[in-house]
């Protein structure tokens, strides 16, 4: 099984703040994990204004060595033409990352996101 990690969880998991629900720990513990190239973009994003302390860079060779993460490889092209369909938020961030999820299967995200879990049902936390 694969699963996909969001941007927040991915920065709780790599500076050591890994509280999260139980059904979000099993699934780390068992799946092949896995991020959208937009969470590294926008990981670097909150880097620069100061709200993580390791790049992203930093955090997804963290994340590597610790759990084995990967970046998803699936085309842009696909994933852009999924986000279109996510209407429901106006962050560019939160539209690819969960049209990512949709597109590889309607897998699993981990994500404490409320209006991600409102809109995506294979939000899992």
């Amino acid at each position: 099984m694969i699963a996909y990690l969001d941007t927040h969880t991915a920065a709780r998991l790599a500076h050591g703040n890994a509280r999260m629900g139980r059904d979000a720990a099993r699934i780390i513990q068992r799946a092949d994990l896995l991020i959208s190239p937009m969470v590294l973009v926008e990981l670097e994003y909150l880097h620069e204004i100061g709200r993580v302390s390791l790049s992203g860079k930093d955090i997804l060779r963290k994340l590597e060595d610790e759990l084995g993460v990967r970046v998803c490889d699936l085309s842009f092209a696909d994933v852009a033409r999924a986000a279109l369909d996510e209407k429901w938020t106006r962050d560019a961030f939160d539209r690819i990352i969960v049209a990512q999820a949709k597109v590889n299967g309607l897998a699993p995200l981990i994500s404490s996101d409320g209006e991600i879990a409102e809109n995506y049902p294979r939000t899992v936390w």
